[in-house]
């Protein structure tokens, strides 16, 4: 998942919280096998293979309901919330301290946009070769909601869930007393923004932080924009609360992408939300 982990699980007996977690834990590194980019052998690797060549495959089911959610995405968001998106991390490279050329920025749009697939479930063909897809954006999320629903169904009433700072509540602490969650500072990172009390349901945050690269007093951070190739900069953290880590987390990336318009329709939405702009103004409907 590219970042820490963990579980904390509150059960009848040690045996039975660790054969929960281990359960967990196993199914977390599925994911992640089946759906890193960073590997080779996983079943996103062989897509984007069939992607370079502009071939056709047929998907199981668990894929085809990452790809319809994908979908929905990319329409409630207008086009900005893009899966196929990832390949702009040829030219982003935030190790590096500079700026991509704008020409090789330009040069890989032509591969970007879901439109330009076809989604027939479930074949997924790629007219136009060279493209790929990545579900950066939506499996981790999907991970944290799966685990959740896999420890409640095991009999796991007392716990959270916590996936690089995706959490999902399985329920209260057994004192009955609500989850304290912090939500990191955009700007100074030993800082809390604010507290949350969740008895249960998700919280999500996307931001300009973790990985960016600061040229002339300018942030760059890793949230590109599909159809301009750069990176957003209205927005610089949006953290959402909502009844699944998925919604939550998808619903925090199209705020960053809206730029402007994301705290209007972050409103609209009506999850509680909270945002952070790069001039330090904030608002939303939680906190404070």
């Amino acid at each position: 998942m590219g970042s820490p982990c963990d579980i904390q699980l509150f059960a009848r007996s040690a045996q039975q919280a660790k054969r929960v977690a281990d359960a967990a834990i196993a199914d977390v590194n599925r994911l992640e096998a089946r759906y890193s980019r960073y590997r080779q052998n996983s079943f996103l690797s062989k897509i984007n293979r069939v992607a370079a060549a502009g071939g056709s495959i047929k998907v199981d089911a668990e894929t085809t309901g990452l790809l319809n959610y994908a979908l929905a995405c990319y329409q409630q968001s207008d086009g900005l919330f893009d899966i196929t998106s990832g390949i702009l991390r040829r030219a982003w490279r935030f190790d590096t301290g500079s700026l991509p050329d704008p020409h090789v920025v330009d040069s890989l749009l032509d591969k970007v946009g879901w439109h330009k697939l076809q989604w027939q479930p479930p074949l997924l063909s790629f007219p136009t070769p060279g493209m790929e897809i990545d579900f950066g954006g939506i499996v981790k999320e999907y991970a944290v909601d799966r685990v959740a629903a896999m420890c409640r169904t095991a009999g796991i009433v007392h716990g959270v869930v916590n996936l690089g700072g995706d959490i999902k509540i399985i329920g209260p602490r057994p004192d009955k007393e609500a989850w304290r969650i912090g939500i990191r500072h955009p700007r100074h990172q030993n800082d809390i923004l604010d507290t949350l009390l969740l008895h249960e349901g998700a919280l999500a945050s996307s931001g300009d932080y973790e990985r960016c690269i600061v040229i002339d007093g300018i942030r760059y951070g890793h949230v590109l924009n599909p159809q301009t190739g750069w990176p957003v900069g209205h927005l610089a953290a949006v953290s959402v609360v909502g009844d699944f880590c998925v919604v939550a987390g998808s619903a925090s990336t199209i705020a960053m992408l809206k730029e402007q318009a994301g705290p209007d329709w972050l409103m609209a939405l009506g999850l509680p939300h909270l945002w952070v702009d790069v001039a330090g103004g904030s608002g939303g409907s939680i906190g404070h």
